[in-house]
């Protein structure tokens, strides 16, 4: 028994939006021919998979046993197709490479740095984006590479996902501030009360748990800015332990000193790319220019 990819993707569309009529509009069909498609995968499988609920649509229970393979195998096929469409073009002359926003800007000018070096003639654009804004952007060919926190993330098959080793953040205050100045036994109670900046991108990734240690904490989406305010004496935040070796952010911070902080926070780096013969040469120069840093970051964490 074979199935269509037409019949793939309008059972798992269906499945995901409840609604012919919405599975029609994000296909591009009418809802005439989704329906009919999905009575005739009915027919053919011998089953029922969706409840006819008046507009909408409930899966059954062998519809919801068959959705994660559809979807498993529609994302194998448009694997296949890039790989097969890559192997005929030569190599990039442009990339674009997208990072969350706790990537460190050492890190980033270090790759471009690595990257000028290989290959000369190529252009490289750097963006910020989100999780999921980097998902759909490789996935539809606008992003060739994403840097990203994976503490929370599940295998997605139809990208290339290579995890990097985790990257150290640490508490860091201003020279001046009193965090700076108390005994290490006692500074922990008082970070807890004192106000904490927190990137906003790690409370997407699920990782408030671990980053949030004051009651008295400010979101902000930008490192280079909350670096700015614990230069400033505004608060303390959690850093990239390598920020200490960046002359122009490491001025009037210092790291804090916590008899209860054991460790640092870990978080976990992935970089994304599509299945494809053409970025792979640029691919292996990233990698390992993220791997270098990290090893770098880690060592000085040790030390």
């Amino acid at each position: 028994m074979s199935f269509s990819l037409e019949q793939l993707l309008a059972f798992v569309t269906v499945y995901e939006q409840k609604a012919f009529s919405k599975a029609a509009v994000k296909l591009n069909k009418h809802r005439t021919t989704i329906g009919q498609v999905i009575t005739n995968l009915e027919d053919q499988l011998a089953i029922t998979l969706f409840e006819r609920v008046g507009r909408t649509v409930e899966p059954t229970e062998d519809a919801t046993l068959l959705y994660h393979y559809a979807k498993q195998a529609i994302e194998q096929t448009r694997t296949f197709d890039r790989v097969a469409l890559s192997l005929s073009f030569g190599e990039l002359e442009s990339v674009t490479i997208a990072y969350s926003s706790f990537i460190p800007q050492q890190l980033l000018t270090s790759i471009r740095s690595r990257l000028n070096s290989d290959f000369p003639s190529m252009r490289v654009n750097l963006l910020v984006r989100s999780k999921s804004e980097i998902k759909q952007g490789i996935q539809d060919g606008a992003i060739h590479f994403g840097m990203v926190n994976i503490f929370e993330s599940k295998l997605i098959n139809s990208i290339d996902s290579v995890l990097m080793r985790n990257m150290p953040f640490v508490p860091f205050t201003s020279i001046d501030s009193t965090l700076a100045q108390l005994p290490s036994d006692q500074t922990f109670n008082k970070m807890k009360s004192t106000r904490q900046f927190v990137l906003k991108s790690m409370l997407d990734d699920d990782m408030s748990g671990k980053v949030i240690l004051s009651s008295n904490y400010e979101v902000l989406d930008q490192q280079t800015l909350i670096i700015r305010m614990v230069q400033e004496g505004l608060g303390w935040a959690l850093l990239p332990r390598s920020t200490l070796r960046a002359e122009y952010y490491s001025e009037n911070i210092v790291q804090i000193k916590a008899d209860q902080i054991k460790e640092a926070v870990n978080v976990p780096v992935s970089l994304w790319c599509p299945h494809s013969k053409q970025v792979g040469p640029v691919k292996q120069s990233i990698v390992q220019c993220i791997t270098d840093y990290i090893e770098a970051a880690t060592s000085g964490l040790r030390g």
